[in-house]
Formats: structure tokens, C-alpha cells, sequence
């Protein structure tokens, strides 16, 4: 069991292929898009929202991109979390888990998953992880202070970035959100999976405790590293999809105002 535990990302992506075939590292993708889609759409949307009605005449700084990023990521939780449970369930489902306990489900699709969930669980099932999410809203809003940040240093000399510096500053904040969040977002799956051994209960307070209890179980079991197993596959699938998203955000930004006749304001 210790000898499995330590092995790294690449080779248990191996073995998983080998047992299960060389497409089941893409299990759920469509669910996993879609939902991507969604929160994208939802956060960018809020985010720039706020910008437009609060921040503008005045200047951005650190802790107004911190609270706007906060803000747009509670919003986000709140309307996608039962699109990401579903997501998560279709992700997992025909894995083969060592554990027997672990219950088997047949979804035929993403509606099929919602309902079947809504049916067997109830409503508030779709909403399971919801608590790590909120406290996780800290990754999109660490993200985005150190993007708009290292992007207003890289303004002052200049009037637009290049698509490589837009690429690489998306890349870097993403990775530093993600490395600072990602013991939550363990937690973050193991409820949404619905399998975690503990009963929570409805409340806020018991869901809270359901997360540090399962932080609590994982570094007693596993040591400090343990709270960081995997983290460099998250890395390699956050970074790089996080850095292609403010390129193509920029882009579509850069284009929208052009196509309007308008001048963003790249110097907040």
C-alpha cells in the first residue's frame, strides 16, 4: 500500500490506461468542457461587470482585483457547482477503484446524471462540496490579482502586450493560485464524489468540519506531502488551460474594441 502511494502521476496514468484502456484518461471530457465553458463564462462575466461599474475612472490596485475576483467567484460556485458534481461523477464512473465499497453508478449522460442524483439524493446533493468551493473562490481571485498585477507592471512601459507575455503571466498566476489551493481542491473532489465516510449533515458548520476533518485524516495518514499528491498533473492541465484562456481572452477584448471603434483602457 506505502509502495502505491508514492508512485508519481506518469506512471499511475500508465497503469490506468493499461487496466482500462488508453481512453479512459478522457472519461467525461464532454461534461468536463461544458462545465468549463460555463464557469468560464459565468466568472469572466461577473468579474469584468464589477470592473466596468466600480472600478471605472479610477485605478485598479491589488486588493480591489482581490475583492472583484472574490465576489465573481462566490457567483460562480453558486449558479456551476452542479454542473462540476456531475462532471466529477461522469469523470469517475467505470474507474476501477480498489475499494469496494465505493458505490457503482450507470449514467447514461450529463441530464441522466443530474436526475438520477436529484432522484436517489436529493437537491442538495448537486451542491455537495459546495463549502471547499467557496473557500476555494481564493484560487480564481489569487489568479487574477497576479495577472491583472503582473500585467499593469508590464503596462507602464508599453501600450499592449505580446501574446507570449499575456501567455506566460496567465501561466504564472495560475500556478501560484493553484500550488497555494490545491489540499482544498482534494478535498473539493472527494465531496463532490459523494463517497467521503463522514456525515456532515446539511449545515455549514458541519460541512466545515467535514473538511478539516478529511485534511486532518489526509495528513495524519500521508504526511504534509500527502496534501499535495498529484499536484503536478493538476499543474500541467490548470496552467497551461488557464494561459490559453487569458490569450484568448485578451484577444477577443483586443478585437471586440477594435471592431467597436473603442480604446480599452490597458493602463488601470
Amino acid at each position: 500500500d506505502e509502495k502505491r502511494k508514492s508512485k508519481s502521476t506518469p506512471v499511475i496514468l500508465a497503469e490506468i490506461m493499461k487496466e482500462e484502456g488508453f481512453l479512459a484518461p478522457y472519461r467525461g471530457w464532454f461534461p468536463v468542457i461544458s462545465s468549463l465553458c460555463c464557469s468560464n463564462f459565468v466568472y469572466f462575466y461577473v468579474f469584468n461587470s464589477l470592473k466596468v461599474f466600480w472600478a471605472k475612472g479610477q485605478h485598479s490596485t491589488v486588493s480591489k482585483d482581490l475583492l472583484m475576483g472574490f465576489i465573481a467567484g462566490v457567483v460562480n460556485v453558486l449558479v456551476t457547482t452542479p454542473l462540476w458534481v456531475v462532471n466529477t461523477r461522469l469523470k469517475l464512473q467505470g474507474a476501477k477503484f480498489r475499494n469496494d465499497d465505493i458505490r457503482q453508478t450507470n449514467y447514461k449522460g450529463i441530464m441522466d446524471a443530474f436526475y438520477q442524483i436529484f432522484r436517489d439524493e436529493g437537491v442538495m446533493a448537486l451542491w455537495n462540496g459546495t463549502l471547499p468551493s467557496l473557500l476555494l473562490v481564493f484560487n480564481p481571485a489569487i489568479q487574477f490579482m497576479f495577472y491583472e498585477g503582473l500585467k499593469r507592471q508590464l503596462l507602464r512601459s508599453r501600450m499592449e502586450l505580446s501574446s507570449l507575455e499575456v501567455f506566460m503571466i496567465g501561466a504564472i498566476a495560475k500556478a501560484i493560485a493553484t500550488t497555494v489551493t490545491y489540499p482544498l481542491q482534494t478535498v473539493q473532489s472527494i465531496l463532490r464524489f459523494g463517497q467521503c465516510s463522514l456525515n456532515p449533515g446539511n449545515t455549514i458548520l458541519g460541512s466545515l468540519r467535514s473538511v478539516f476533518s478529511l485534511l486532518h485524516q489526509r495528513l495524519r495518514r500521508q504526511g504534509f506531502s500527502g496534501l499535495y499528491k498529484g499536484l503536478e498533473a493538476k499543474l500541467l492541465q490548470t496552467v497551461l488551460t488557464a494561459a490559453l484562456m487569458f490569450l484568448i481572452y485578451e484577444k477577443i477584448a483586443a478585437t471586440t474594441f477594435r471592431i467597436m471603434g473603442l480604446k480599452p483602457h490597458l493602463k488601470r
